[in-house]
């Protein structure tokens, strides 16, 4: 399997950085115009962007390269080249609408001539929200007096995107237009003696046409490689934590600015934040939007690490998304993409809510039209999924997005009844919701504890209150959360039956005795990550801080599930929102200190 090391900003996100050579196979950005993603590919026989050595005329492979993340976020990359040391280094600066490519070469041996640079080709652009189809326009590339080189564009009766390279230094610009795309190559020369050395950045920009893509790189430009690389340097340290622990502490702040980065974005057309699963086309649900996934998966992570970003997600969600409230999955423009109502869903924005304004004291966002307004559809919408006589609410579809087995689930009514005490709490004119709350656990205490085999209580995955339930159990929503919750405590004998019950050999989806015992489903019947983090937060410690030090899963990146011997990612590459709550979860099992229930 490749192996990538992905980066970006919040206008940019480069999905697969090759770690054997380099390469950068796309760059995508989000477009409110096209509903989603676009992704700029290279051809299959050659890379969108790589590096390339010479040395007296003769080309030289990148043999060995290292990488380290400088920050925890930006790739660099030591290497050899014949008598050459490289070094690469690609940074997407933060508040850029764009990125630079960097090449250091010292030279280890006698005098020689070198030539260095990128070269790629650049075959087409697709669209990706869950599906990938390519975008049927004119590619073309130009000679622009805007950056004295090529700019790139895309356009589709009107333009629809550019980018356009500027470099550091003296840089020849070739590129041609074929049939299956452009071919480009931006050479750098220098003559090199014994320990010298030389270095060239090349910075792309992009802009909905040509002007805008010029002097996007003209920007980063004048900015220059040091001001760029120490601002964002800055700003990743300012959200950076010290977990006290080496190795746990690079993945807590890797995956969480993969989250940060790759969860949340600019469109380059409108340049509005929005929230998507993941904005890298590996995932196989990208680019579009889930209240669950989004709030609470990827918000508390974020919020955490910069309550500015978190406060704007919450306007996101009441603002462009607050009409689909509840429903499966939209689009980042707020309209449905996949119909579908999820109970889970509908109670994650005033979950988000409710943690944003205990952690930042912020009770303003209370007041905010939007908020309140959509504050009372939620409740709206909730009051027609009661029953009418038992105070258990309905969903059709469960956390997975899989289609319920009976209506009424438990962890869903957990979440009800944390979100009614919430809203009786936050709104002081709504106090009578905290009785609605006290009734909701009381009816799942009487209708959704069952009986097993021995005569001990557990809480069923779901009932029908004509008598069915099933036990199960699913990580996207699982029933180990009800203690963390605070719908009961850790010592309830109900709660810890039920979590010995889907942890048993019997329980199909446990994997109890593989060297990973995290729960599955059969979503993806292998462990999931976000049982890790489940386990994190309900006290098993110690084997999910092992299996996070162990595990591959995508390249040192939070996936869906995991194998349960290799730890090797076995579904969902790059799901930028688990990576966030496995990250929150982390962060509270090694900090310590519980959030108030």
């Amino acid at each position: 399997m490749d192996k990538y090391l992905p980066t970006g900003n919040e206008m940019l996100s480069i999905p697969r950085l090759a770690e054997a050579g380099g390469a950068v196979e796309d760059v995508t950005f989000l477009y409110m115009g096209c509903k989603g993603l676009i992704d700029l590919r290279g051809a299959q026989d050659e890379a969108l962007m790589a590096p390339f050595v010479e040395v007296n005329g003769q080309a030289l492979p990148l043999k060995g390269l290292c990488w380290e993340r400088l920050g925890f976020w930006v790739p660099r990359f030591h290497c050899k080249a014949g008598p050459l040391e490289v070094e690469g280094t690609l940074l997407a600066p933060t508040g850029e609408r764009g990125f630079g490519y960097r090449l250091v070469l010292r030279n280890t041996g006698e005098g020689c001539g070198v030539r260095f640079g990128l070269s790629g080709c650049w075959a087409g652009a697709w669209h990706c929200v869950n599906e990938e189809k390519p975008i049927e326009g004119r590619l073309g590339c130009f000679h622009s007096p805007w950056n004295n080189g090529p700019v790139f564009d895309m356009t589709c009766g009107t333009p629809l995107f550019a980018f356009a390279p500027m470099s550091d230094a003296p840089c020849r610009c070739d590129f041609e237009q074929k049939e299956k795309g452009v071919r480009y190559r931006l050479t750098h020369e220098a003559d090199l003696g014994p320990g010298e050395s030389c270095a060239a950045t090349v910075w792309w920009g992009f802009g909905y046409e040509e002007v805008s893509a010029a002097t996007s790189a003209k920007e980063m430009l004048r900015q220059g490689w040091q001001t760029e690389l120490a601002r964002t340097l800055g700003w990743l340290a300012r959200r950076s934590a010290d977990l006290g622990d080496e190795a746990l502490t690079r993945w807590y702040n890797t995956n969480l600015f993969f989250c940060i980065h790759f969860s949340t974005g600019v469109t380059l057309d409108t340049e509005e934040l929005v929230l998507v699963t993941s904005r890298s086309p590996r995932y196989y649900v990208s680019a579009a939007y889930w209240d669950r996934d989004s709030l609470l998966w990827s918000f508390p992570a974020v919020l955490g690490a910069d309550p500015a970003l978190a406060r704007r997600m919450l306007d996101h969600v009441f603002g462009r998304q607050r009409r689909n409230l509840g429903v499966h999955s939209r689009f980042i423009d707020g309209t449905v993409l996949e119909p579908g109502f999820e109970l889970d869903e509908l109670m994650a924005p005033v979950l988000a809510l409710e943690r944003y304004v205990a952690a930042t004291g912020d009770q303003a966002v209370l007041q905010k039209e939007d908020v309140r307004q959509g504050v009372e559809e939620i409740l709206e919408k909730l009051a027609a999924r009661r029953h009418p006589d038992t105070p258990l609410y309905e969903t059709f579809l469960q956390p997975t997005d899989d289609e319920r087995v009976h209506p009424y689930l438990t962890y869903d009514n957990a979440l009800v009844w944390r979100a009614l005490r919430a809203l009786a709490r936050l709104y002081p004119e709504k106090a009578a919701l905290a009785e609605e709350a006290e009734a909701v656990r009381r009816a799942v205490r009487e209708h959704c504890v069952k009986m097993n085999a021995d005569g001990a209580p557990y809480f069923a995955w779901s009932v029908d209150l004509a008598g069915n339930s099933d036990v199960y159990d699913e990580p996207p929503g699982s029933l180990q959360l009800l203690a963390e919750l605070g719908f009961c405590e850790k010592d309830d004998p109900v709660w810890q039956n039920t979590v010995a019950m889907i942890r048993a050999p019997e329980y199909r989806y446990s994997f109890a005795g593989c060297p990973i015992a995290e729960i599955g489903c059969p979503h993806a019947p292998h462990p999931w990550l976000l049982s890790v983090a489940n386990s994190l937060l309900c006290g098993r410690v110690e084997q999910s801080l092992a299996i996070l030090r162990a595990a591959p899963m995508d390249n040192g990146i939070a996936c869906e599930s995991i194998d349960e011997v290799t730890g090797e990612c076995t579904t969902g590459e790059a799901f930028a929102t688990c990576a966030g709550f496995v990250c929150y979860a982390l962060r509270r099992a090694l900090k310590g200190g519980k959030e108030d229930a």
